[in-house]
Formats: C-alpha cells, sequence, structure tokens
C-alpha cells in the first residue's frame, strides 16, 4: 500500500522542463571543470597555444619586419597585436574539433539524458578553452616583451582580455560547425577555410591602405581588422575608442545568433 502511494506521489509530480538561470550556470561550471580535467590528462592538446604562439611571433616578425616597417623594432607594434589576435582566434577552431569527437564517442548522449541544463555542455566546454586563450595571450605578449615589444601594460591587458571574450564568441561559429559536421577532420577543414580569409586578409600583418582598393573594402569591414585596431590603440595608448565597441558589438552579435543555433542543432543530432 505505501509502495503504491509511493508510486502515485511521484507520478502526480509537476515536472519542469526548464531549468534556472542560476542552475544553468552552474551546470556550465561543472562541465567547464571537466573540460579542464580532460586538458590535464591529455596535455598534448596544449601544443597549439604553447609552440604557435612562439613560431609566429619569431617568424612573422623577422619575415615581414624589415619589408614593411624598415626594422624588427618598428614592425613590433604593428605585428604583435596582430599576432596575438591571430593565434588566439586560430585556438577557437579546436574547441569544435573536440565536441565532434565526443559528440561520436557518445559523451554528449549520456549529458542528454541528465537533469541539466541544455546548453551546459556546450557553454561548459567553451569556458574552459579560455585556459587556452589565456595560455596563448601571455606567451604572445611575452615573447614581443623579449624581443623588445614595450606596450602600455595596462593596455594591453585590457586587449588580451578582449581577444579572449572575442575568441569565446567566436568559438561559437566552430562550435556549430561541430555540431553539423559529420567528421572531426571536416571540421577543421571547414573552420580554417572560414578563418584563413578574415586573419590574413586584414590589418593584423600589413597596414590596410598598402593593399589594393577592391581589398581594402573588405578589409575594412572585416570584424578580425577592428579587433586588431582596437588591441594596437590599447597597447599603444591604453585608448578605448570606437574600434573597441566595435569589436564587443560583433562579438555579442556572434553569440546570439550561433549559441541558439548551436544548442538547437546539438539536440536534434548529439
Amino acid at each position: 500500500m505505501k509502495d503504491s502511494q509511493a508510486i502515485t506521489s511521484i507520478a502526480e509530480r509537476h515536472l519542469k522542463n526548464h531549468v534556472s538561470l542560476r542552475q544553468s550556470i552552474s551546470n556550465s561550471m561543472v562541465m567547464a571543470y571537466r573540460g579542464v580535467c580532460k586538458m590535464r590528462r591529455t596535455p598534448e592538446q596544449f601544443f597549439d597555444v604553447t609552440v604557435q604562439p612562439i613560431l609566429f611571433t619569431l617568424m612573422f616578425t623577422y619575415i615581414f619586419g624589415g619589408a614593411i616597417a624598415g626594422d624588427v623594432q618598428s614592425y613590433l607594434p604593428i605585428i604583435i597585436p596582430g599576432i596575438l589576435v591571430q593565434t588566439v582566434i586560430s585556438t577557437s577552431i579546436v574547441t569544435g574539433v573536440q565536441l565532434r569527437e565526443d559528440m561520436d564517442k557518445g559523451v554528449f548522449n549520456r549529458f542528454r539524458t541528465l537533469p541539466i541544463a541544455r546548453i551546459s555542455p556546450l557553454a561548459g566546454a567553451l569556458l574552459a578553452d579560455m585556459i587556452r586563450y589565456g595560455i596563448a595571450t601571455v606567451l604572445t605578449i611575452v615573447m614581443g616583451y623579449i624581443m623588445g615589444y614595450r606596450p602600455e601594460l595596462l593596455g594591453i591587458a585590457i586587449g588580451g582580455v578582449l581577444v579572449m571574450g572575442a575568441a569565446w564568441c567566436i568559438s561559437w561559429i566552430f562550435a556549430f560547425f561541430g555540431v553539423i559536421a559529420r567528421t572531426a577532420s571536416s571540421v577543421q577543414g571547414i573552420s580554417m577555410m572560414v578563418l584563413f580569409p578574415l586573419t590574413f586578409l586584414s590589418n593584423a600583418f600589413v597596414p590596410a591602405k598598402t593593399l589594393p582598393d577592391w581589398l581594402q573594402v573588405f578589409v575594412n569591414f572585416n570584424p578580425i581588422s577592428h579587433l586588431v585596431s582596437a588591441v594596437r590603440l590599447l597597447a599603444s595608448s591604453g585608448t578605448i575608442d570606437q574600434e573597441f565597441w566595435l569589436t564587443l558589438l560583433g562579438a555579442l552579435a556572434i553569440v546570439l545568433i550561433f549559441a541558439p543555433l548551436t544548442v538547437r542543432a546539438y539536440m536534434r543530432k548529439a
């Protein structure tokens, strides 16, 4: 009799099909901790954020420094913010690749059966990657300092945070690719095809005025160019101008568009 009453009382409960904002944040933080533990057990995931900043800074500075600015020291204020943006943004591709790998292994199928916020597995994975962005940011700035780069400290710190925030927002695009693509290799291929024109057809490595007129139109509208310009001004004088606010607006627009798309696609296919 007691058992039947217990079953009846459970059946009559009103089950919620949504979670609060507080619980969503809590679930996302737990998933972020899972991502950190995963990184700790696979340290090879840090190779791109440790080797690439050093390699790219040395390579691009010494190859283009004399041709573009006349000498390496004059080129450092131009190239270091550009390398910083290019390196950290490129790192965000890994988010989509690892997401696809987890989905292929069935990990996210298990997450769907848990009483957690739908967005938390995705948001947690993206939050964990902020550690990777931080490592790439610090190494790029330190490498530039060793080579003689002397930015305004508070300005470059704000610029680094801005780049990391923009990378997190852009990673939602690659997370979307990770959900809709069939394999991890295809995610990487699609992401590189999207990212390469944005990073190299920008003002990250050369002044926009040196490019052909038709290409300057694309460069001036490229959101990566706005991000690079904002970081350069912050690093040189600590000033926040319209480029900073345009970058924030663009990053917010990416999240508002791709976060719902990614979550919806994930719930259909994960």
